[in-house]
């Protein structure tokens, strides 16, 4: 008995890192936000100067030359939720059955998130003040309205599908079809919305280039905060406790 005991003592102890791992993890990834909230600055603060640079123009120019039509209904395909009701309804559908089955932190974190991106991505636009492309220089097959750095899309893409990703990743276990059709399909609108806003004449590379840094900063603080109020159980029903704890399908946290 005394064996057996001290042998499950190792098994704990081993799938337990230690705490100086854990703070180099944290300050790795706090350098690594600070530098891409630097970059985004400076980012910023050289297209409010130069709204249009030779590089963006050439970037598009280079995307545009494909002028096959299916590539241009991929490309508003991708497009198309970011700009209609799809994508906010997609947000408070995804929301309504994570808060059903039980995963209330995670339905408010999705809300959130897309609410906390969208105003962000407002109130940058109104500080940078970056003109949207011109048809005189590229192709500009979706005209819209409002400044263009830094892209909605893409910020709002990164809020939604990019917290869908992780917590694909993070809550459920095993290899199923809805599990990796979830992260594909995640990972395709994530990866795709930056060239098909660029190759629609929407936006510029660097638009997108900006929006993917501090999008990506907002993703990953969101995370960060989700994580540490899931393992004290916040929001936590009792139910989705003991589901947890028998199911194989969800990854326990306690």
């Amino acid at each position: 008995m005394p064996s057996i005991l001290e042998g499950a003592k190792q098994e704990v102890q081993a799938t337990r890192k230690p705490w100086y791992y854990v703070s180099r993890t944290a300050r790795l990834l706090l350098v690594a936000y600070a530098i891409q909230l630097t970059l985004f600055g400076l980012l910023a603060w050289w297209v409010h100067y130069h709204p249009i640079l030779p590089v963006d123009v050439a970037i598009t120019r280079e995307f545009q030359e494909n002028p096959a039509p299916w590539l241009k209904i991929a490309m508003i395909a991708v497009s198309y939720p970011g700009s209609t009701f799809i994508l906010p309804a997609l947000i408070l559908l995804t929301a309504l059955i994570f808060w059903l089955i039980g995963l209330r932190l995670e339905a408010v974190f999705v809300i959130g998130l897309s609410v906390v991106s969208t105003i962000v991505n407002f109130s940058l636009k109104l500080l940078v003040e970056r003109p949207r492309p011109k048809a005189g220089l590229i192709d500009v097959f979706q005209g819209a309205a409002g400044g263009s750095f830094p892209s909605g899309h893409v910020m709002e893409y990164l809020a939604f599908w990019g917290l869908l990703f992780s917590f694909t990743i993070i809550l459920f276990t095993g290899v199923r079809w809805w599990r990796i059709l979830l992260l594909v399909i995640s990972a395709l609108f994530i990866v795709l919305i930056g060239p098909a806003r660029v190759y629609l004449g929407d936006h510029w590379a660097s638009d997108v280039l900006g929006s993917y840094l501090i999008g990506g900063v907002l993703l990953g603080i969101a995370l960060w905060i989700y994580l540490k109020l899931k393992e004290r159980g916040v929001l936590e029903t009792k139910r989705a406790r003991k589901r947890t704890q028998k199911s194989k399908l969800f990854r326990s946290f306690s």
